[in-house]
């Protein structure tokens, strides 16, 4: 088969089967390059509001895409329990404290890279999940992550 007879990839999420979306998912899209578009770089849905119990999923999830993980920015106020380094894999990962709203949060890679990531409340819904999760990773999306969780009912911040 020729190439220009190959069907193209559909680049939508799936619609149809919710039930393996969970808590905890890292739904991300992710590009190491200058040429990022828009304004966040994927989502994640932590099952709780302790960041102790859940960055550490998150920082190895992304490790795995990105590379070491060497800071990670986030509000306190949003976060419970929230410490000033951890190690994750035998490398110390920084937490700064930032006014970014506690529907985001800021990942820094080894290479200096910053990504934005949509934080989705743990009390949503799997409905509402995919939904903001969709809207997030959309090519060129400009809506801020506090507007996509109000549009999305994800519960807004």
């Amino acid at each position: 088969m020729a190439d220009s007879d190959t069907p193209p990839v559909s680049r939508h999420l799936p619609s149809a089967d919710l039930s393996d979306l969970r808590p905890g998912s890292a739904l991300l899209r992710l590009k190491t390059t200058k040429s990022r578009e828009g304004i966040l770089d994927g989502a994640w849905w932590p099952r709780s509001r302790n960041i102790g119990a859940e960055l550490p999923a998150l920082v190895t999830a992304l490790a795995e895409h990105l590379g070491p993980v060497t800071r990670v920015g986030l509000d306190a106020v949003g976060w419970e329990g929230l410490p000033t380094r951890i190690v994750v894999a035998d490398r110390v990962v920084h937490i700064d404290s930032f006014a970014v709203g506690d529907d985001t949060v800021l990942v820094t890679r080894e290479k200096g890279d910053i990504f934005s990531l949509l934080v989705i409340p743990p009390n949503a819904t799997p409905e509402a999940a995919h939904a903001a999760m969709a809207q997030a990773v959309r090519p060129g999306n400009v809506t801020r992550a506090e507007q996509i969780l109000i549009d999305t009912r994800g519960t807004a911040p």
